[in-house]
């Protein structure tokens, strides 16, 4: 179960990243945030990252093998990369209309998928 604990609090972790830092971007197109300074427009993502910092620490403190978790550090690391590419491209597509998957992007995908396996590889 330290496997699926892990990935999922990955996958919360990665939701609150993913507004943390491209949020706010979305906030200044529907103009919520277009008079909003520099320093309010960080802190506003700060607070968002907390959260995410709330739900990635003990994702790999529960994953890590030095704590009795089932992955090693490289492939805590991949999991992680590959999760915030799915969450973000949902976002980008979902929030960001005008962005779209092209071949590239796919072609980009298979290569993190790829490097899922051989992580994984003994």
């Amino acid at each position: 179960m330290k496997e699926f604990y892990t990935v999922l609090l990955l996958v919360v972790s990665n939701i609150f990243m993913t507004f943390a830092w491209y949020g706010h971007l979305k906030l200044q197109e529907m103009k919520v945030s277009s008079n909003w300074p520099l320093w309010g427009v960080i802190l506003f993502s700060w607070c968002i990252a907390l959260a995410e910092y709330s739900f990635q620490v003990p994702a790999n403190r529960l994953g890590f093998q030095g704590n009795g978790g089932p992955f090693s550090l490289m492939q805590l690391k991949v999991i992680q990369e590959v999760i915030t590419l799915i969450v973000f491209t949902m976002f980008a597509t979902v929030m960001f209309k005008g962005e779209s998957l092209h071949w590239n992007h796919l072609a980009a995908f298979i290569c993190l998928v790829l490097a899922v396996y051989f992580v994984f590889m003994k």
